[in-house]
């Protein structure tokens, strides 16, 4: 297969994986604390497998990023939920260790402690916190009441480069050997969700371009196999 074939073929995986991102940021529209995905695209020299290849390059998928712009504050008035007005991620201690979210959609697992929906410990600065009875309340520097005491204060962590956090799930994120650094003065704001970051124009313009540029890669390459199959039935016929 020509060189050129297989350019248009790198170039329709990547496209490929570009829907992929670009369907799952729009089906989270709606989720709290969703952060989209930027990723690019770069040349990959490919080894030579003979005279005719030596030449060609591939289209792959570049690093992707994640995008952390904030996303907008929406009351709820549930009492269990907060949202971070600023920089910072809550911790969540699960099963295959800490993750970090902005998803603070919590809630009182059986054992009156804060956690996720799905079970991880959100974690304060001395670990799980226990809510004990009462009505529970959060104040702006992250320290949540019941009743009339105190039973303790939100953790938020921060990391020097946000948008090389991976992805664990939809909101859940790995800190890929970053290590987290605490943020001084956190401004929580309870009974709020953050929105996701993600608007459904400008997926949508995305999303037109990539399938634009699918479309014209699958025609160049039918054009490309049309016209070697052309040429070898044109020369097995003059033999």
């Amino acid at each position: 297969m020509p060189g050129s074939q297989y350019i248009a073929l790198s170039g329709l995986r990547a496209r490929a994986e570009q829907l992929d991102r670009l369907s799952s940021d729009i089906a989270n529209i709606g989720t709290s604390g969703y952060k989209g995905e930027r990723q690019g695209r770069v040349s990959a020299e490919r080894p030579a497998f003979n005279d005719a290849l030596q030449t060609a390059i591939d289209t792959t998928s570049g690093a992707t990023r994640l995008d952390m712009s904030n996303g907008a504050l929406a009351p709820t008035g549930r009492p269990l939920d907060v949202a971070l007005d600023g920089p910072g991620f809550f911790v969540v201690k699960t099963t295959a260790g800490d993750r970090y979210t902005r998803n603070g959609h919590f809630t009182r697992n059986s054992a009156g402690q804060l956690s996720t929906e799905d079970g991880g410990l959100v974690q304060g600065d001395t670990g799980p916190i226990a809510l004990g009875t009462g009505e529970v309340k959060v104040a702006e520097d992250g320290t949540i009441t019941a009743g009339d005491l105190p039973v303790g204060k939100l953790k938020v962590v921060t990391f020097a480069d946000p948008g090389r956090l991976s992805l664990d799930g939809t909101t859940m994120l790995r800190s890929c050997d970053q290590p987290p650094q605490a943020v001084a003065a956190p401004v929580v704001k309870g009974g709020s969700l953050e929105q996701s970051n993600v608007t459904v124009s400008s997926r949508l313009a995305e999303l037109t371009t990539v399938s634009r540029g699918f479309e014209a890669l699958q025609k160049t390459l039918s054009l490309l196999m049309n016209d070697v199959d052309g040429k070898a039935i044109e020369q097995l016929g003059r033999r």
